[in-house]
């Protein structure tokens, strides 16, 4: 199937790398992005907001939980799909539609950087290691303390992710490790110390659904549904990681070595495909299965695990109605199981926040440079040239910019705060990642490895579930904020909306009268950012539109 050379070069054609024999040694040997994921996944909706949910209105919103991270691994596992047919990442397959890889490649890389720029999880780590120090729960006087350690722990998740032969084994390892010991405190807790009643509670509220507080905390409760799996383009990243572990047709494009003990690595900038034989189609099929035991076995069972624990925990030792907020989020725990258990509790629930929040910011760091690395890397054939052909050098200078500004975030605000700015902005970006993947596997894949049916409606339901809780919380924002810049707030959305909409429908017309080619595309990114959508398309068809004799030149 020929890709769309207007935004990138065709994929080459070479066999599909065969896997061992699925088996539960092999799947064992074999799976490992699902970890990357679950240490991200287990910080900061597993340990802060979901115990701040749950210390506010009980075990009665978990089935929030519930259906974000079954919808969550639907959507996993279709942005694996394209990788493992091309060997690329999913935001690869998004430059290939209209309006092209400048525009996809600019659009997801703010959309990450305003989802994953705020190192809330360094700075409530660093909570933790102030608790330690002070023998009690930090306070607003504590802060200078609380951001000297948020620094040390950022700048340490920067080292751990330049060390190793292979940033993906790195990564792996050290999430492996992490989430080993994070499990099984929080086993030992719940075993020993929770009673039946609180267990039957908990296990209720994550499949009684339907319930919502009046008056709700729409903000705290937005960001629970984005990060009660992992959220927004952490998900997206997945597929990064399946790429480098060498997954299907990725163990033909090469991967990302580290600074620190790697050599250079060819990594093309472009992907390549198989030809659907019975032999490819077989190994097709093992691939699939790998990647399932990956996010199922792994990915949700220990989501489940990670939200299910430490919710046992708050509904048993915090007092209902308590606010988790301040320098002191992720100390909450570690008082309360103290005050009953004994001081002994209060450090070992200290390690355990610190080691969940750390491995989160660990995760945090490397999606976000390793996405912005390969949009970079795919789009510009002048960072190529300029790095030498060593993705290294690309990497590392998005981590330097990542590092310098999160100097400067980490300042801002509170950890819990600059947490959910981020996760109510995952929320949002779930809506354009699970639109924009059915197009693109939809239109790349050939017929026999596109998603089944009920996939495509689950990726939709997804969108619609995102859409929801993401509208209910800007509502709720513009009730409590009714003005900007003198103006109020409800006009000026409004206003946007019937512009983007507007604009949508001019550019689907303008385009399908052109040519038919990627009109649903071109409404995803006109809604998005509109007045640049519209202003490409007409430069864009300007360019390509010739004039009277004239022979339009091939692309």
């Amino acid at each position: 199937m020929a890709a769309d050379s207007r935004s990138l070069p065709a994929w080459e054609q070479a066999d599909l790398p065969a896997p061992p024999p699925f088996s539960l040694r092999n799947a064992i040997a074999i799976i490992g992005p699902g970890a990357i994921l679950l240490g991200t996944s287990i910080g900061s909706g597993e340990w802060l907001i979901g115990p701040a949910v749950t210390a506010k209105y009980g075990g009665a919103l978990l089935w929030v939980a519930t259906a974000s991270i079954m919808l969550q691994v639907i959507m996993n596992m279709e942005f694996v799909r394209y990788t493992l047919y091309t060997g690329e990442p999913v935001f690869t397959g998004f430059m290939r539609t209209s309006p092209g890889r400048r525009f996809w490649g600019a659009a997801y890389a703010i959309l990450a950087f305003l989802q994953l720029g705020w190192p809330g999880w360094a700075l409530s780590a660093a909570t933790a290691i102030a608790a330690a120090f002070l023998g009690r729960l930090p306070g607003d006087a504590d802060r200078t303390l609380v951001i000297f350690w948020g620094y040390v722990t950022f700048f340490l998740t920067l080292a751990i992710v330049g060390y190793g032969a292979k940033i993906e084994r790195t990564m792996e390892l050290a999430e492996w490790i992490m989430v080993g010991l994070i499990l099984a405190f929080l086993i030992f807790v719940g075993i020993f110390f929770v009673t039946p009643d609180t267990w039957g509670r908990v296990f209720a509220g994550f499949v009684t659904f339907g319930a919502l507080p009046e008056g709700a905390d729409w903000l705290l409760l937005g960001g629970f549904a984005a990060y009660a799996g992992a959220g927004g383009v952490i998900n997206g990243a997945i597929s990064n990681w399946f790429r480098d572990k060498g997954f299907g047709m990725g163990a033909a494009v090469g991967f990302i070595p580290a600074l620190i003990g790697g050599r250079q690595i060819h990594l093309t900038h472009t992907g390549k495909t198989f030809l659907l034989t019975a032999e490819n189609k077989r190994r097709w099929d093992e691939w699939w299965n790998y990647a399932g035991a990956d996010q199922y076995w792994v990915w949700v069972i220990g989501c489940f695990l990670g939200m299910g624990l430490p919710a046992l925990i708050t509904v048993q030792f915090i007092p209902p109605g308590t606010e988790i907020t301040g320098f002191r989020v992720a100390a909450y725990q570690a008082e309360y199981l103290s005050q009953r258990l004994g001081q002994v509790m209060w450090f070992l629930t200290l390690l355990t926040g610190f080691w969940i929040l750390f491995s989160t910011q660990l995760g945090i760091t490397d999606a976000f440079v390793r996405l912005v690395t390969d949009i970079t890397w795919t789009s510009s054939g002048r960072v190529r040239d300029t790095s030498g052909g060593d993705v290294r050098k690309v990497y590392y200078a998005v981590m330097l910019v990542f590092a310098l500004w999160g100097c400067i975030a980490i300042n801002l605000t509170q950890p819990l705060i600059l947490i959910l700015l981020g996760a109510n902005m995952a929320g949002f970006n779930f809506i354009v990642l699970a639109l924009h993947t059915i197009y693109v596997n939809r239109k790349y894949l050939p017929r026999e490895l596109r998603p089944a049916l009920w996939r495509e409606v689950v990726m939709v339901l997804a969108a619609l579930f995102f859409l929801f809780f993401v509208s209910v919380t800007v509502m709720d924002q513009v009730a409590k904020n009714p003005a900007v810049a003198g103006l109020p707030t409800g006009v000026l959305l409004g206003a946007w909306l019937v512009l983007a909409v507007l604009s949508a429908a001019v550019v689907a017309l303008l385009n399908r009268a052109a040519d038919g080619e990627d009109t649903p595309s071109w409404i995803l990114a006109t809604l998005l950012f509109w007045p640049v959508a519209l202003w490409l398309f007409f430069t864009r068809r300007g360019a390509i539109q010739p004039r009277a004799g004239e022979v339009r030149p091939a692309v």
